[in-house]
């Protein structure tokens, strides 16, 4: 399929955290990501959730942000942004990995 057909690429983000991180670390994260859709103007929807499937399936992820963009071009121009750059410098301290997935919504 053609991505000029779709309406928007979504950017879905999976966070683990350390086994030492505190709440308010957490908290942090929260926060910041929550932060860059003000500072970033391609991102045009923003959502986070913690995981609460009964299916043990997460592998660790705690932690899912999804964001919307309405190009491929908005979604590199985020990626590469002075914001979201210092968030990503912030995360060494208290993620243990993490999970991101691109797709057009269908």
């Amino acid at each position: 399929m053609n991505p000029e057909t779709h309406t928007s690429l979504r950017h879905v983000v999976l966070f683990a955290f350390k086994d030492g991180a505190s709440n308010e670390q957490i908290d942090a994260v929260v926060a910041g990501f929550g932060r860059l859709k003000d500072l970033i103007s391609g991102i045009t929807a923003y959502e986070w959730g913690t995981n609460v499937s009964p299916e043990g399936l997460n592998q660790g992820f705690t932690h899912c942000f999804t964001l919307s963009f309405a190009s491929e071009e908005d979604r590199n121009i985020y990626l590469l942004h002075a914001a979201h750059q210092a968030f990503v410098d912030t995360l060494g301290a208290c993620l243990e990995k993490s999970l991101v997935v691109d797709y057009w919504a269908q």
